[in-house]
């Protein structure tokens, strides 16, 4: 989820653009590289305008992609970028709205980036019940954005970016780690790595635990 603006004329009318892709799209591949499994099925929460997908679908041949969004504009903008990509393993998009039932049984890794600012907190304990049903163990769920440490001064362009999603939205807003972490955990997770990320980011990357005795 992010700031669009409409993509490329003609068969594209559909496309839209979020301008942070361009500036995070390496950043998060080369995490994703190490910390993806070796085959299997990628599920996108909140794709967006879908090029995220198409860009790391093409850098990550040897796992199926998945996206998905709850905004139509979003899952027009998704098949666009995916039409013209012409990727085998990036599959068509879903609609999915992470405080509802989803409609997959299993996925072998979730990808969740931006969402949980700009939306409500109800929107990330959905996410983190539903990969708690999707994931097996070992799994992983991977979360990239802006959040606040409280060991760690938050940067002020952080705060600014806070109250302006808090002026949108009074249910929007910068999510502090424990709480996440948190959340996480009450659904079968453990927080596995936290990675600095350029322009005051954070990738957190969580891994569902096996319950004992498996």
């Amino acid at each position: 989820m992010s700031v669009w603006v409409p993509g490329d004329a003609g068969a594209a009318s559909n496309k839209l653009h979020a301008p942070a892709t361009l500036r995070n799209r390496d950043a998060i591949l080369a995490v994703l590289r190490d910390a993806l499994p070796s085959s299997g099925l990628v599920l996108e929460v909140a794709s967006g305008s879908g090029e995220h997908a198409a860009y790391f679908a093409a850098a990550l041949s040897h796992l199926d992609w998945q996206p998905s969004d709850p905004d139509s504009s979003a899952l027009a903008s998704i098949d666009a970028w995916r039409a013209e990509a012409k990727l085998p393993n990036l599959l068509p998009p879903v609609m999915l709205d992470a405080t509802a039932p989803w409609p997959f049984n299993r996925a072998d890794a979730i990808l969740c980036i931006n969402m949980t600012h700009i939306s409500p907190w109800s929107a990330t304990l959905g996410l983190m019940e539903g990969a708690g049903k999707t994931l097996p163990a070992g799994g992983l769920l991977y979360l990239y954005g802006p959040f606040i440490r409280d060991e760690v001064e938050t940067a002020p362009s952080n705060l600014a970016f806070d109250a302006s999603l808090k002026a949108r939205d009074p249910r929007w807003g910068l999510r502090r780690i424990d709480e996440v972490s948190a959340a996480a955990e009450a659904r079968g997770f453990s927080l596995d790595k936290l990675i600095e990320m350029p322009a005051n980011n954070l990738s957190l990357l969580f891994r569902k635990v096996a319950p004992d005795g498996l």
